[in-house]
């Protein structure tokens, strides 16, 4: 049975859009799909919905703008062109929404940004106090000032976090492909579209396919924003956004793109936001039994469970959880420096006090501040 009634009653959207629909092949910014993009949001608003809309192509206008052969490689010059693009790119939502008489806001945000609990929390407020005054929040990375070290890298992720953040009830990604489809249609013409799975069906990510010359992301990229967006319980549709009306016909339950189900139940904001981080200090390798505990039981992790600690991490910082093979399982918050947590790992808890020489957390990461990938 479909569910794309989920669309239907849902009123709050983010809408993401790529580089590849939005700069018309490299030659500046297209303003006639940006017009009716335009359109279709407002319509959306009309009818109910708070949308927030997540853009790309501030680095592919500067690129136009200033006359360059192609893309940068070097990072000041990518942030220069970001620069310029960004001015170019605003203003052309700005003016474009202003025909349907509706209010735009520009905001900027690198990972940083969200990684820090306060300004996680300031963000999410900001946005909803725009929504709630009508206003279309538009987002962008921070291209001008982000680094290797705090840069999402490419915008279908920080669409994933931005559903996160405002809990909202579909992630439309709009890109130049009909959906997700079960082989590569570009080499194969027997490839079939896929119209439903779960966000979490492992089989997706073994179909995904490459990224284009404009942008960063490819299908891999929007098969894990839409994991990253089932946090919050919200569903993610992939599909054509040069299609006509796309948005409405997905807003009147057409069976358009690839509909991604978040098949998890919620999980709390605060967990939502430990998950969801992308940059990690360090690693702590679990074992067996340790692993069950935590995606079992919903247990602190102690350090007589660990069996290796790796990276620059202190009190505080967010560490990866991992089991023998690698695979990371949960996210936390350490209460101990890496040099501690070598020195207690594969320790009872009633031994820390002997082998750090004072008593600290019975825990290496406490059960409110870990939450499972």
């Amino acid at each position: 049975m479909s569910q794309r009634s989920i669309l239907e009653s849902a009123r709050t959207w983010v809408i993401k859009i790529g580089s590849s629909l939005l700069t018309d092949n490299g030659k500046g910014l297209n303003l006639d799909s940006i017009g009716r993009w335009a359109r279709q949001i407002s319509v959306l608003q009309d009818q109910g919905c708070q949308v927030v809309l997540v853009s790309s192509g501030a680095v592919a206008e500067g690129v136009r703008r200033l006359g360059l052969p192609g893309r940068p490689t070097a990072i000041h010059e990518q942030q220069a062109a970001a620069a310029v693009g960004q001015m170019g790119l605003i203003q052309a939502y700005e003016s474009r929404f202003k025909e349907f008489g509706k209010h735009t806001a520009q905001i900027l945000l690198t990972h940083d940004d969200l990684s820090n609990r306060k300004r996680y929390l300031n963000a999410r407020s900001t946005l909803r106090a725009l929504l709630d005054m009508k206003v279309i929040p538009v987002i962008n990375e921070n291209d001008t000032v982000v680094t290797d070290e705090i840069c999402f890298g490419d915008n279908d992720t920080l669409a994933g976090l931005v559903a996160n953040l405002i809990n909202a009830e579909v992630l439309v990604i709009l890109t130049d492909q009909q959906g997700v489809f079960d082989a590569d249609p570009r080499t194969n013409l027997e490839a079939k579209l896929i119209r439903e799975a779960s966000s979490h069906d492992e089989l997706l990510m073994a179909v995904a396919g490459g990224s284009g010359a404009l942008g960063r992301g490819g299908m891999l990229t929007k098969i894990r924003a839409a994991r990253l967006a089932s946090r919050s319980g919200t569903a993610t549709c992939i599909v054509h956004g040069s299609s006509e009306d796309v948005l409405l016909k997905l807003k009147q339950g057409e069976e358009l793109g690839t509909l991604l189900l978040a098949d998890k139940q919620p999980m709390a904001a605060r967990k939502q936001w430990l998950a969801s981080h992308l940059q990690v200090r360090g690693t702590l390798t679990l074992d067996a039994g340790a692993v069950r505990v935590l995606q079992n039981s919903g247990k602190s992790l102690l350090p007589v469970g660990i069996k290796a600690a790796s990276g620059t991490f202190k009190r505080g910082d967010l560490v990866a959880c991992a089991d023998e093979q690698g695979r990371v399982i949960a996210h936390g918050l350490a209460n101990y420096d890496l040099d501690e947590a070598r020195k207690i790992l594969g320790k009872s808890s009633e031994q820390i006090l002997s082998v750090l020489g004072y008593e600290g957390e019975p825990e290496m990461i406490h059960r409110d501040n870990l939450a499972l990938i």
